[in-house]
């Protein structure tokens, strides 16, 4: 088999048959299918079972509660160990593909002779019959500019293929939301360049039901730990456009995160991550002001969160000298 799908399995046996079937009816046909039951509490292991009983190319690996994260390492390290593929991708069990997604991301990384091929995405709540054809079109695009200009794209797991052996040493954080944060980037710079076929191929469901629209958690937090370690990541590999970059998402998502905050009923929760706010901003203060720019002027909320007994007394001197100014 020339490609490893790998799929983890939890709590979606409304959309299993969906995502399953998109796989098994592509063009390309040369893969494994490996389906990771997460030890999910519905029917999806019984229906992972169903499947390899009926197609030669899926394996199922049924595995205790660990998460995603725990998923898919399970399926890149039953691939590095089980086959001789050359190429991994992966998806996400609650979407679908659309039947050229294999086709077209492998004849673009090897026409192109990089070593990762991406492709364009479609978010949607809905059913898509797409039944389009596409043609073998795709575009070089610098890493680098590739990251910034396509952030979305760059940065999710699914939705690339991969050199399998580029996951020998790399790992999703078991425990953590976010985990293509914390990850993706490791394989991509690795590359100068990557393909891109911008076609729609890859059918991100958003699921009522999934993490990301589930009710705020202290777990959200973990994005900033991602983005803390990507800007060292940038640091040290001397790109400094995308440290810059990554440090003014960073800010964006403290104010996000400091904001969806005051969502939260319960007050010792809430004060508890106020204070991991208020450290993470004192922290990226301290090191990137002066790189930045951040001003009392330009970003007063964020020195408000950093400091806000300085900022009291800032205020009330500031509003001192101004009423001076004034009588004058």
């Amino acid at each position: 088999m020339l490609i490893s799908v790998v799929v983890p399995v939890y709590n979606v046996e409304e959309y299993l048959n969906r995502c399953v079937d998109s796989i098994l009816n592509q063009t390309f046909t040369d893969f494994e299918l490996i389906l990771v039951d997460d030890g999910s509490p519905d029917n999806c292991g019984k229906i992972c079972d169903e499947y390899a009983e009926k197609d030669n190319r899926v394996r199922v690996i049924h595995k205790p509660n660990g998460g995603l994260s725990d998923a898919r390492n399970a399926g890149i390290e039953w691939a590095l160990k089980n086959s001789d593929s050359e190429w991994i991708t992966f998806i996400d069990s609650d979407d679908w593909v659309h039947p050229q997604y294999l086709e077209l991301l492998l004849k673009a990384a090897c026409d192109s002779g990089t070593s990762i091929s991406i492709c364009s995405y479609v978010s949607t709540d809905k059913q898509t019959n797409d039944t389009k054809i596409f043609d073998s079109k795709f575009e070089i695009h610098n890493t680098e500019k590739f990251y910034i200009e396509k952030n979305v794209n760059a940065v999710v797991a699914w939705g690339k293929l991969y050199k399998k052996k580029d996951f020998t040493e790399i790992r999703y954080p078991v425990g953590k939301i976010h985990e293509d944060e914390f990850t993706t980037h490791k394989i991509l710079f690795k590359y100068d360049n990557v393909a891109f076929v911008n076609e729609e191929l890859y059918y991100y469901f958003t699921n009522p039901e999934g993490i990301m629209n589930s009710k705020w958690s202290p777990k959200r937090i973990d994005v900033l730990e991602a983005f803390e370690e990507k800007i060292d990541f940038f640091a040290k590999k001397q790109l400094i456009n995308l440290k810059e970059n990554d440090i003014r998402v960073y800010v964006g998502l403290i104010a996000r995160q400091s904001n969806e905050l005051k969502s939260v009923e319960e007050q010792k929760l809430r004060n508890q991550c106020i204070h991991i706010l208020r450290k993470k901003s004192r922290k990226c203060l301290r090191k990137h002001r002066k790189i930045l720019g951040f001003t009392i002027k330009n970003d007063a909320w964020l020195y408000e969160l950093a400091y806000p007994k300085f900022m009291s007394f800032y205020w009330i001197i500031k509003s001192q000298i101004n009423k001076i100014k004034k009588e004058k």
